[in-house]
């Protein structure tokens, strides 16, 4: 009889069990509420009545004492199958201190959210018996072990160094502090005989043409050391294999060959075959079938070429032998209560990312492993995934009890997560090898451990022996080397923070990476994300619910320094909420297309962020209600196959403009750009067609005609390039400079059957017309974002979602933002400059 499984889903209680709270929490102690499995104790008292919604207003700041609480879990069991030698209770995830316990005696105790966990209750699980799962304050556990090893530097003021956990749950700069509690993964009985498969590894590569899956496997029987004689049969792709196990082993390998298979790819570099695996344990002697394992696999080899060469030290990820310029954005947790998320959420925000342009998704090293539903996407999507170890921005002692829970977590993560053909790099942890060195670090752990024997010894050994068909990376950044700084962009991955933390973002053209990690700009959600979390608020910058929903360290200051580079100040919220939306996608353009065109030694960018997991002020392209920013239209342009931008190169007088053709398909692209030199009227002051032939690939920059390029009113002139529908355009100077003509803008709105098409015909010169679908109707959702017309252009917006009320012109236009609106036109002196 093969094994059985009974989910535990159902009759769930949550109980306040320890720790303070505000008044009236009497019943909560005595009779509970409903709990949702999975879930946490938030969701529960949210759906209770019992918090507000903390994403809402300052209500997160009413909810800080469920962090400090003890809770508990409590249920009866189902009736139990009989016929079965072992019954196991099984948790996929237990956030985070738990004692658990069957009729009040003792089943076990964990203190990992990162691992699951089995305990044998063959004989006591019985139909009636209480279950109950007592939570204790992660708060508690983390002090605790922080008193008894000693102060670490952390980037934050909370202990989340000290317990394997998710970080983020106690705040970050774009994040909320809830330190949550709860069965957050399926709990199960599992029953079974004889032998049951306690992990499989599926080892894929392919070579010379024959793609080879090795399963090797690990046995538990109920009786160790001894039993039935087994037998394991793996079939994939009409192909199939076995393997005796004597009685009593525990371990065994199989290999099927698999000649000529399709092969993988990465989402623009071909298609993504996945063939089912499955993995049946036989008892030899009855042919009985006692456990099963199945997943889907893809052919595909992975390297991560750091050849030393002339610029430095290459970071660039090859699959199937070919190089790949990673199109990337950083993933943090979707939900500050990670339990909501759910695999159609995953799905429709990886889809998103992939309508994008994106392809690869870094899993960064504050969040989670994420549910398998994650990595199922990704492999579907052709979305590469690099995956950090969990570890970020603090230092982490290496003393036990932690470094048992770390090896164990990374142990059961590497194998869970192997199947997956997406998975194509380990990180070893976010920004800590840079902290030890520039952060102060090292002067006040004074030889104090700090995780550097996790990511130069345990992690790789870890990685080395369970999963060596793919690449570890000891950290982001890194530069290969302590010889070097750890952040030097020639050598490795690097970071850019000191261009939003103290410059304008026109620093990101200071330097070409060999692979840009991480870089991001800030700015509110959408208009009706605000409204939504600030119900009742008059929106200002400043205004208490805005500044609590902003987390960053003078995030606020940051914004308003950023545009002052650019802009005038904003006269009004409405502009200012345009302006910084305006300059968060104007920063992750001159970044994305500067590092692309100087493909292939800038080998990736990734973008911080394409997620959030609250309403807040962020780097997000998709903000925390899901409602896209303007970065993440702009994203679709700057990660498209093919891009055209005005760039400069180093020339004989300095810096000379140079139009980059960008072509990252898999076809040639042949054709000719139109780039002008104009004014803000419409005139043309100079044009040249400028033929192009680049291959896949590949990247070429032409040189401009100096009639072209020069700039000589920087208040009125400006470039724009255009070929093939793509659109790049420069000014002379900054926009507070610029005397931009009043927007004059034909309207023409119709019904389609996807909504309402706007029809819009500009008059005159607008710069980074966006249509704001969501003033319209919270629900609506516009197909394209930032656009800059000539005068006489026509642009047809798509808007989706308006409701079953129709849309009029006047309603539109007050939906229109541009530069020439957000900007009041003033009289400037006209200057000729070179």
């Amino acid at each position: 009889m093969s094994k059985h499984s009974t989910p535990l889903t159902s009759g769930w209680t949550l109980r306040l069990s320890g720790g303070e709270g505000p008044g009236g929490l009497d019943g909560l102690r005595r009779d509970g509420v409903p709990a949702r499995v999975p879930g946490c104790a938030h969701g529960d008292l949210l759906a209770a009545g019992v918090i507000e919604d903390p994403y809402l207003g300052r209500n997160e700041l009413d909810a800080a004492w469920v962090g400090r609480a003890d809770w508990r879990y409590d249920t009866v069991l189902p009736r139990v199958p009989d016929g079965f030698e072992r019954t196991d209770l099984v948790f996929e995830g237990l956030d985070t201190v738990a004692a658990v316990a069957l009729d009040g005696a003792a089943v076990g105790t964990t203190r990992n959210m990162h691992r699951s966990y089995r305990f044998d209750v063959t004989g006591r699980a019985r139909e009636g018996a209480a279950l109950s799962v007592a939570f204790t304050s992660a708060y508690t556990e983390a002090e605790a072990l922080r008193d008894l090893l000693g102060p670490r530097p952390n980037a934050y003021p909370e202990p989340f160094n000290y317990i394997r956990k998710m970080a983020s749950s106690f705040g970050w700069d774009w994040g909320p502090t809830l330190v949550t509690a709860g069965i957050w993964r399926p709990v199960r009985l599992e029953s079974w005989s004889t032998a049951r498969l306690a992990s499989v590894r599926p080892l894929v590569t392919v070579a010379d043409g024959t793609g080879r899956v090795e399963i090797r496997l690990d046995l538990e029987r109920t009786v160790p050391g001894e039993g039935r004689a087994l037998r394991a049969a793996v079939e994939i792709a009409g192909r199939s294999a076995d393997v005796a196990i004597p009685a009593g082993a525990t371990s065994a390998a199989v290999t099927v060959d698999v000649p000529d298979p399709d092969l993988w790819w990465p989402r623009g570099y071909g298609d993504q075959p996945l063939h089912t695996c499955e993995t049946v344990l036989t008892d030899a002697e009855t042919g009985a079938v006692l456990d099963t394992w199945e997943r889907r696999l893809g052919f595909r080899t992975v390297r991560l070429d750091q050849t030393e060469d002339a610029h430095g030290t290459a970071f660039t990820i090859e699959v199937n032998g070919t190089p790949v310029f990673a199109r990337g954005v950083n993933w943090i947790p979707d939900d500050a209560l990670p339990a909501r998320v759910t695999p159609d959420r995953y799905r429709r925000r990886l889809t998103q990312a992939a309508a994008a342009g994106v392809n690869l998704v870094r899993v960064w090293g504050g969040g989670i492993y994420e549910d398998r539903a994650f990595y199922d996407a990704c492999d579907e999507l052709g979305l590469l995934v690099w995956q950090d170890f969990l570890f970020a921005c603090a230092a982490y002692p290496e003393e036990q009890p932690l470094r048992s829970e770390v090896e164990a977590e990374a142990r059961e993560n590497v194998v869970r997560l192997m199947p997956h053909p997406s998975l194509v790099l380990w990180n070893g942890n976010n920004e800590n090898l840079w902290g030890f060195r520039d952060w102060e670090w090292e002067e006040r752990l004074a030889g104090d451990s700090w995780g550097e024997g996790y990511y130069l010894g345990l992690l790789p050994r870890v990685v080395a022996e369970l999963d060596p068909t793919r690449p570890y990376y000891p950290g982001s950044p890194w530069s290969g080397s302590w010889d070097r700084h750890p952040n030097d962009p020639a050598h490795g991955t690097s970071h850019f923070w000191e261009v939003w933390n103290r410059r304008d973002h026109a620093g990101y053209l200071d330097d070409v990476p060999r692979f840009a990690a991480e870089f991001g700009w800030q700015a509110p959600p959408a208009y009706a994300t605000l409204r939504e979390a600030l119900p009742g608020e008059e929106l200002e910058p400043a205004s208490p619910g805005m500044l609590h929903h902003q987390k960053a360290e003078d995030g606020q200051g940051k914004l308003d320094r950023g545009l002052a580079h650019h802009f005038a100040p904003p006269a009004t919220f409405d502009d200012w909420h345009y302006l910084t939306q305006l300059n968060q996608a104007r920063a992750i353009a001159t970044g994305v297309a500067h590092w692309r065109s100087h493909w292939p030694v800038c080998a990736g960018t990734v973008v911080w962020q394409l997620n959030d997991c609250w309403p807040v002020t962020s780097w997000a392209a998709i903000d925390g209600a899901g409602r896209p920013k303007p970065l993440y239209h702009e994203l679709r342009r700057l990660y498209a196959d093919r891009l055209l931008t005005l760039q400069t190169r180093g020339g004989a007088r300095g810096s000379a403009r140079v139009l980059a053709v960008d072509n990252q398909s898999d076809e040639p692209w042949e054709g000719r750009a139109r780039v002008r030199r104009m004014r803000a009227d419409g005139t043309v002051l100079a044009e040249d067609a400028l033929p192009f032939a680049v291959p896949p690939r590949t990247v070429a920059t032409l040189p401009l005609p100096a009639e072209t390029a020069e700039i000589t009113d920087r208040h009125k002139e400006f470039l724009v390039a255009d070929a093939d529908g793509l659109r790049d355009v420069v000014l002379g100077g900054a926009d507070h400079e610029f005397a931009y003509p009043a927007a004059e803008l034909d309207l023409d709105v119709r019904p389609v059957p996807e909504g309402h098409a706007v029809a819009i015909t500009a008059r005159t010169f607008v710069r980074d017309l966006l249509l704001q679908a969501d003033r319209l109707d919270p629900s609506a959702e516009a197909d394209q974002g930032l656009m800059t017309l000539l005068p006489g252009e026509t642009r047809t917006v798509t808007v989706r979602g308006t409701g079953p009320g129709g849309l009029d012109e006047q309603r539109v236009r007050a939906a229109l933002f541009s530069v020439n609106t957000a900007q009041a036109t003033r009289p400037v002196e006209t200057s000729r400059t070179t």
